[in-house]
């Protein structure tokens, strides 16, 4: 006789939870995800039935009056999440991210349901979320799982009281049908860097880095996606160093538009470090997509990238905040397509072994089946 599918409650803190493109392939891949809860730490939307927090003008008032028997709306809305586990008896509720666990554990341990818990980058390092849940503390003692997505992660939680029983790595997988590979060593020497405009991502050092690479190559162009934070820095850093001509700031694209421009450009770049409330990538997704499609990868020697890169076989790293480094990284591809080439060909046969979405979504599959169990 088959086994049961079990039931998976997914709580993600995204209003839009599809937005992550991570998380989106969690919801749509595992079987089954049942109920979404989202919209905020704690959650205030469920995909079906009841809402959390009521937005009607009334339904608000109503809410906070209701939310004074109860010590504020967080815990109202904890306490209408525990009543829902506790009336659809999910087998098991993944939480993305460790916030988003750290809000709702007591939830899942009053309605009795297992928890597994998925980190994928600040919410393991940044000292000001370590310090407001108290290192995390109830998270690991209740959940069964807790899931990473790079090595640098792994010990960050283990260093902070994580037990190693429960700590699993398993990296992001990329849908290889999608992001095929190319030639990077036929196209013109653009870099491309795909990714939000915020401090861990540094993009204004890329900017800088690029600057350089312009001074000795000047037929090298850049093109960088995304929005964010810094988008205005950068938009002012290109325009004040006269390089609007060779940098093109495009902004939002989709999926499908991002996987165009990685064949249209000789090497990924992105310049990531630890900002000053110790935040870290995770394992930067745009780095597999990159090199799934066969595009090597400038980048620095920073957590989960350092696990995917192999310094000169899929890519080359430099030092966090090293500009001068990265520029020359940047130049021994605008001179050598065929580096190029070797180095994106041996990426993607890196992805298609080990970071295959199916895979991977397969393997959390598996945890979660054991938590339920």
């Amino acid at each position: 006789m088959a086994e049961r599918t079990i039931r998976i409650t997914l709580a993600s803190p995204a209003v839009n939870a599809w937005s992550e493109t991570f998380i989106a392939a969690h919801i749509e891949r595992l079987q089954k995800v049942d109920l979404l809860v989202s919209g905020g730490n704690p959650p205030r939307h469920a995909s079906r039935g009841a809402q959390f927090a009521r937005s009607s003008t009334v339904g608000v008032w109503m809410d906070r009056a209701i939310a004074r028997f109860h010590g504020g709306i967080p815990e109202l809305l904890r306490h209408r999440l525990a009543r829902r586990l506790a009336q659809e008896r999910p087998d098991v509720v993944l939480a993305e991210y460790g916030n988003m666990a750290a809000e709702i554990v007591a939830s899942c341990e009053r309605a009795g349901v297992p928890l597994v818990v998925h980190f994928h980058g600040f919410d393991a390092h940044r000292d000001d979320y370590i310090a407001r849940y108290d290192g995390y503390r109830e998270v690991f003692r209740y959940a069964r799982f807790v899931v990473v997505v790079s090595r640098a992660m792994e010990e960050q939680l283990l260093a902070i009281g994580a037990p190693r029983e429960k700590v699993v790595y398993n990296c992001y997988g990329i849908d290889v049908d999608q992001f095929v590979p190319g030639d990077p060593s036929i196209v013109e020497p653009r870099f491309l860097a795909v990714g939000r405009f915020a401090e861990k991502k540094a993009p204004q050092l890329t900017i800088r880095a690029f600057r350089k690479v312009l001074d000795e190559r000047p037929d090298a162009r850049l093109t960088m996606v995304g929005q964010g934070a810094l988008w205005e820095t950068c938009k002012s850093l290109v325009d004040e160093s006269g390089l609007a001509d060779a940098v093109e700031l495009i902004g939002v694209r989709t999926p499908k538009e991002i996987a165009a421009l990685f064949h249209q450009c000789r090497a990924f770049v992105q310049h990531s470090v630890v900002t000053s409330t110790n935040d870290h990538e995770g394992t930067p997704l745009a780095v597999l997509e990159a090199m799934a499609s066969g595009v090597p990868v400038i980048s620095t020697r920073h957590a989960g990238i350092i696990d995917v890169v192999k310094e000169e076989e899929r890519g080359l790293l430099c030092a966090e905040h090293d500009v001068d480094a990265m520029a020359a990284n940047m130049v021994r591809f605008v001179d050598d397509p065929d580096l190029a080439l070797r180095m994106g060909v041996a990426g993607r046969a890196y992805v298609e072994k080990h970071h295959r979405v199916e895979v991977q979504v397969a393997e959390l599959q598996r945890l979660l089946e054991t938590a339920a169990r």
